[in-house]
């Protein structure tokens, strides 16, 4: 079974309990809890112990994306309370001291930035975080390094070199800015050239900011496995749950969405 899901601040931004309620009435076998902001990690943390995430196979938790030198042991100490069984994702320009990222060992996951970071933007940038951090595993992220090198060959490098590293997968579009939307055909045809260098054990975690957040419920969810299948098609998986990447929804809200 493919582990795929959401990250809960494209469901819900802000709001994991609001995100997991929905995607717990779907078809997501993966979640990423999302603290992309510092003020959001001591809330998420405090939480753990009595969210409900049995119905996921994978979760992992996604560390604060801007934080200083001096805020960095406060973050590393929270971060200690997660489960050792739950990947942290953390970029790496977050890094001010290694050592003190030591301790995670292979839960670590760092991720590889987009072109607007001065670090970690191409496998050879990597590289020096791994040689830090040699028991870190990689998240990578697809549409950094699609918007980082459009013609996917920083991406074929990062899977030649890291293959055996990556343990999950970011999958969105990406903006000039660095905002996460939908798949667009684009996205969806430039990850199909790289799709059979990824393991099928990779975990999926959509970035994808929905554009549903205002619907009522069942709008939601639809838009949410609907952006599932999109990245079926990306990643050339289960054909045939896929759906054509430019064929319109049957569902109304969802083509206004769209079409907006």
């Amino acid at each position: 079974m493919t582990l795929i899901g959401f990250s809960t601040g494209a469901v819900a931004l802000g709001d994991f309990e609001r995100a997991l309620g929905l995607l717990g009435e779907t078809s997501m076998t993966a979640v990423e809890l999302s603290a992309l902001r510092l003020s959001e990690l001591p809330t998420l943390v405090r939480a753990l112990p009595r969210l409900d995430l049995q119905k996921f196979q994978y979760v992992s938790v996604h560390a604060p994306s801007r934080f200083s030198r001096d805020e960095e042991d406060g973050v590393v100490e929270l971060l200690q309370s997660v489960p050792v069984g739950f990947p942290i994702v953390v970029h790496p320009d977050t890094i001010h001291d290694s050592q003190k990222w030591r301790q995670f060992g292979s839960q670590l996951s760092i991720e590889n930035m987009d072109r607007r970071k001065y670090v970690g933007r191409t496998a050879e940038e990597m590289s020096h975080w791994f040689d830090l951090l040699p028991e870190a595993r990689l998240c990578l992220d697809l549409a950094h390094v699609h918007q980082f090198d459009r013609t996917m060959t920083e991406a074929y490098r990062f899977l030649k070199k890291f293959k055996e590293k990556i343990r999950q997968l970011h999958v969105s579009e990406l903006d000039s800015t660095g905002h996460h939307y939908p798949l667009s055909f684009g996205s969806i045809r430039a990850f199909r050239e790289i799709s059979s260098m990824i393991s099928p054990d990779v975990a999926i975690i959509l970035e994808s900011l929905s554009p549903m957040s205002w619907a009522n419920k069942d709008a939601q969810i639809a838009w949410i496995e609907q952006e599932v299948h999109r990245a079926f098609a990306a990643l050339g998986r289960t054909h045939e749950e896929a759906s054509s990447p430019d064929s319109p929804s049957q569902n109304p809200l969802l083509h206004q969405a769209s079409t907006a």
